[in-house]
Parts: structure tokens; C-alpha cells; sequence
């Protein structure tokens, strides 16, 4: 949605979800000038920038959303210059945004901050240049790609993020003109092109939605089948899951369906996140819950977010046997979790504790599931149609 402002045709985005991260994103495309119509029931956006009136992104809005940064890439290629207030999103930790700043510099455009802003300016338009990122971060991988499109010149990206969002996101764009190489590898070549024109896109199905359903019928000993996936874009949680005995088999000749059952319970099993294709920092939460119930003890190291373990606390609460050592988690499965009040402290934490409780005794109330509701369309209805007893107040 932000690589839209990059041209000023028209663009369409097919399976967009009703999300409240997608509806902040349109509200941020209109501040600047955009013309966004989003149809829900459909799935689909069109947007139309033909001209942006403002390079300012607004604070309350920009305070919401992490992915609110991802406007100063496409602003600065079209129109040499952007001010974004310091963004906001989860409290998992520090998500520093030096690394987009550094490839914007290297780029030409001089940044300054000023009153909890960043203003980068290029008023002689930003310039091809090698960028070598210090970790591979997936949002200054997609802004620097953005920037790139139609800056004059090469712009090679090493150490980039590998993420099938990444490969998304070229995709899309080259299919408007752009001329991206390399994406989902650690070095992408971009050469500037002068436009980009419009068209359609549909967007890649969400990997970290479907796992987390996967955790949810691995901790219930349930069999579920999943529609619109990609297999490769699930292979490190796969793969984890079957070494915990869950089986999971395909049922389709393309891959795009999976069932997921549990017959003997699930085993523990040691986890460490990693950038993609490493197991995904997004889940796990929801694998430290369904550990929670495992036989056996097990390990979880969290090498991205160093605050990714606040929920774990919560966990505690239904009776969960967890400790904390820095940035690992030492399980010890336990057969009973009960159910409790407990709180979501963000995204992903606020679906660990859905799953757990969907197998504690008793009744679990969850609140501050605004965090969930930013990730997760109809997760409650979707898991009743499952067979859960679940209700929204």
C-alpha cells in the first residue's frame, strides 16, 4: 500500500484483510493525497495518488503503526523529501530505524530530527549507491527497495532481508515497472527506472496467521485443514511441529492446503529465532504456549526482539512452568493450564494466550485484545467454526 504513493496511476490489491494496521495505512494514503477505496467484503483496495499534498505524515496516526515508516521511502523517491514522527507498533523492543536512515544517506538525502520527527531531504533526488545493512531488517529492506525504484542510478542492498514479503513486494513492483533483481537472496540490485506505472496485484497469504492456527490445533490435539497457504513460506514452523509429533501432510498436488492432526500428544522441542528462513521470531509466542503443554521440558532463545517474552508472565498466571534467563525461556510442560484473567501485551503474545487457552480448564478472559485484532481477522469466529468456545465482549 505504501509502494503505491510510488506512481500516479491507478492500483489494485486483491485479498487485503480488514485489519486495523490496513485501515490506519488508508488513513495515512489519504493525509498525504492519496484517493483510497477499500472494499472489505471483497478484499480489495484501489488507490490513486495523482498528487500528494502533504510529505508529512501525522503523528496520531503515525504513533499507531510500525509500518507507518514505510512511507518515507516512496515520498522521498517521488518527491525528494518526507517528515515521519518516530513510529510506534508493538512493545517487543528496540526496533531501531538507524538502518533505514543510513541507506537513505547513502542514497543522498540529508536526514535531520528534530521534536520527535525525522525529516529526510533529497532535493536533487536520491541516487543509486551500495548499502550494506548491519542486520537484515525487513522494513529498511522494503523502504530502501521503495526509494530505489526511482532513484537515478544502481542501489545494491546486501545483508538484505530474505522474507517471502520481500519477494512480494519486488514482485509487485517490477509488474509496475520497476527493475528489482535479486529479491529473497541477501543481495538485491535495483536500477532506477524514471516511472512506474499502474496495475493489479494479489497479496501472498499470511504465514504467520496459518501457524499460528497450526499451534492451535496442535495444543488441542484437534485436525484442522488450512486453505491458501504457501508451503515453503511455512517450512521452518513445519518443521518444528513434526519434530513435536505433530503430523502434517499436504493435500494438494500445488501445496496450497494443509491438514494438521494430532494423535499422541506433542513432545518438547528446543527453538531459536532467526530472519527468515530461520524459525520465525512471529511465532514464537504461540510455540512457547503449546510448550507449555508439551511432555518434557524445552528451551526457547529469541535472538530478534529482546522484549519478546513480557507475555510470558501471563502464561505463569494460567499455570504455566516457565523461566526466564535473558533472552531464553526454559518450559517445562505441565498437564493442567487454568484458565484466568490475563492481559495481551501485544500481537503475537495476545494469540499465545488464545491458544493456551483453548486448552486450560476452565474459563480464560483475555483483555487489550486491540493487539490481537491488528493481526488477526475473525480469529474468534474462525476458531468457533473450529469448534472452540470462544466469545467476544
Amino acid at each position: 500500500m505504501a509502494a503505491s504513493l510510488l506512481t500516479e496511476e491507478s492500483i489494485t490489491l486483491e485479498e487485503i484483510p480488514n485489519l486495523n494496521d490496513v485501515n490506519i495505512m488508508i488513513k495515512l494514503l489519504d493525509s498525504v493525497g492519496a484517493n483510497v477505496q477499500f472494499m472489505p467484503d471483497e478484499k480489495r483496495v484501489t488507490i490513486k495518488t495523482c498528487k500528494i499534498k502533504s510529505t508529512t505524515a501525522p503523528y496520531e496516526l503515525v504513533s499507531m503503526l510500525r509500518a507507518s515508516f514505510l512511507l518515507m521511502g516512496p515520498l522521498l523517491a517521488k518527491k525528494g523529501k518526507a517528515k515521519i514522527s518516530l513510529p510506534g507498533g508493538c512493545a517487543i523492543g528496540t526496533r531501531p530505524i538507524d538502518i533505514h536512515l543510513k541507506g537513505f544517506e547513502a542514497m543522498g538525502a540529508k536526514i535531520k530530527s528534530d521534536k520527535g520527527y525525522i525529516e529526510a531531504i533529497a532535493s536533487k533526488g536520491l541516487k543509486g549507491a551500495a548499502v550494506y545493512f548491519d542486520f537484515p531488517s525487513v522494513g529498511a529492506t522494503e523502504n530502501l527497495i521503495m526509494a530505489a525504484s526511482l532513484a537515478n542510478g544502481q542501489t545494491i542492498l546486501e545483508n538484505a532481508a530474505t522474507e517471502p514479503e520481500i519477494v512480494d513486494l519486488a514482485t509487485y513492483l517490477n509488474n509496475l515497472g520497476a527493475d528489482i533483481k535479486g529479491a529473497g537472496t541477501d543481495t538485491i540490485i535495483i536500477n532506477g527506472v524514471k516511472e512506474l506505472k499502474g496495475g493489479a496485484h494479489t497479496i501472498i497469504p499470511d504465514r504467520i496467521e496459518a501457524g499460528t492456527y497450526m499451534v492451535a490445533a496442535a495444543i488441542t490435539g484437534g485436525e484442522i485443514t488450512l486453505n491458501n497457504i504457501i508451503y515453503d513460506h511455512l517450512k521452518p514452523v513445519i518443521a518444528k511441529l513434526k519434530e513435536s509429533g505433530v503430523e502434517i501432510s499436504e493435500v494438494t498436488t500445488d501445496e496450497s492446503t494443509l491438514r494438521v492432526k494430532v494423535t499422541e500428544g506433542v513432545k518438547a522441542v528446543d527453538i531459536k529465532t532467526h530472519p527468515y528462513p530461520g524459525f520465525p521470531t512471529d511465532m514464537q509466542a504461540q510455540v512457547t504456549a503449546l510448550m507449555s503443554k508439551a511432555n518434557g521440558t524445552s528451551m526457547v532463545v529469541e535472538t530478534v526482539f529482546e522484549n519478546r517474552f513480557m507475555y510470558v508472565s501471563e502464561l505463569k498466571r494460567m499455570g504455566a512452568n516457565i523461566k526466564i534467563d535473558g533472552r531464553s525461556a526454559i518450559i517445562q510442560g505441565e498437564k493442567k493450564l487454568s484458565g484466568t484473567q490475563v492481559k495481551a501485551t501485544d500481537l503475537r503474545a495476545g494469540a499465545a494466550l488464545i491458544i493456551a487457552a483453548l486448552a486450560a480448564n476452565g474459563t480464560t478472559e483475555i483483555s487489550d485484545i486491540h493487539h490481537i485484532d491488528r493481526g488477526y481477522v475473525n480469529i474468534d469466529k474462525k476458531l468457533e467454526g473450529l469448534g472452540a468456545q470462544i466469545q467476544r465482549r
